[in-house]
């Protein structure tokens, strides 16, 4: 049986580097094969919210910037820019199928604050009684901190825990957690389930992300940590085909499935 059969709210994470080419312009076929998808699972009966990161990498190709940008302040005005082209794409793919999006910009302050939490989640819950796509994202203009040493692993398991999600689904760049670094060990070993946290499986997940995103496999641990301990699964699946999503639907075993605690 799929896990997608009891879960009627799913929060997807994709990473910048998941969105874009070796170039660092967005992958504009995987965005609308992703929301061609989750259009697919919202006409199936179920309530989706998308975390996406993406905004720098937009602002880069918007500008035709063709590096990264060096200082903070360049990051947060190439995020400005980018934000609005990113939803500016999601918004033209999601009406081809028929939903429609709400922008959702947040940042550690109102996770952190009650009235905050509490204003974010009546506004989740208003967007998906509307049916609509909420899709969210770091509020990086104004988030020196956030833009730092943030990052949508943390965000989404958040979101997750707001909206009262039922699953999160993290699309990495990578199958799932491995007992080492396939990169550079080829006979690593895909953990397919992990049912307890321990510091063995905190040691399977060094090393930072790639230069086009800001995490790496320690940061979706500590991910599934937060919504695990409050009753929510969690998979770490490959994002590089969006299609891994009907496997999912299907009851098909992919990535690392984290078991929820409660």
């Amino acid at each position: 049986m799929s896990i997608l059969d009891k879960s009627s709210r799913i929060v997807v994470k994709i990473g910048s580097n998941t969105l874009t080419h070796q170039t660092g312009n967005l992958d504009l076929r995987r965005m609308e094969l992703l929301v061609r998808i989750l259009s697919d699972f919202k006409n199936a009966g179920h309530e989706v919210v998308l975390v996406s990161s993406g905004a720098v990498a937009a602002g880069i190709s918007r500008l035709n910037l063709g590096r990264r940008p060096e200082s903070t302040e360049e990051k947060q005005a190439l995020a400005a820019i980018g934000q609005a082209e990113l939803m500016q794409v999601y918004e033209q793919f999601f009406a081809t199928y028929g939903h429609t999006v709400g922008q959702m910009l947040m940042t550690k302050d109102i996770i952190d604050n009650d009235v905050r939490r509490t204003n974010a989640r009546n506004t989740f819950r208003e967007l998906l009684k509307l049916g609509c796509v909420p899709i969210v994202n770091e509020n990086d203009p104004i988030s020196v901190e956030e833009l730092k040493f943030g990052g949508n692993d943390t965000l989404s398991a958040y979101v997750a825990l707001v909206c009262g999600a039922d699953l999160l689904i993290n699309m990495s760049d990578i199958d799932g957690l491995f007992d080492s670094d396939p990169r550079k060990n080829p006979s690593a070993k895909l953990i397919d389930r992990v049912d307890v946290i321990d510091d063995t499986v905190i040691s399977y997940a060094g090393g930072a992300g790639t230069d086009r995103g800001t995490g790496g496999m320690i940061t979706k641990i500590k991910a599934a940590q937060l919504v695990t301990e409050a009753g929510i699964p969690m998979l770490i699946v490959n994002g590089k085909n969006p299609e891994v999503l009907y496997d999912i639907c299907d009851g098909k075993h992919v990535g690392t499935y984290f078991a929820a605690r409660k």
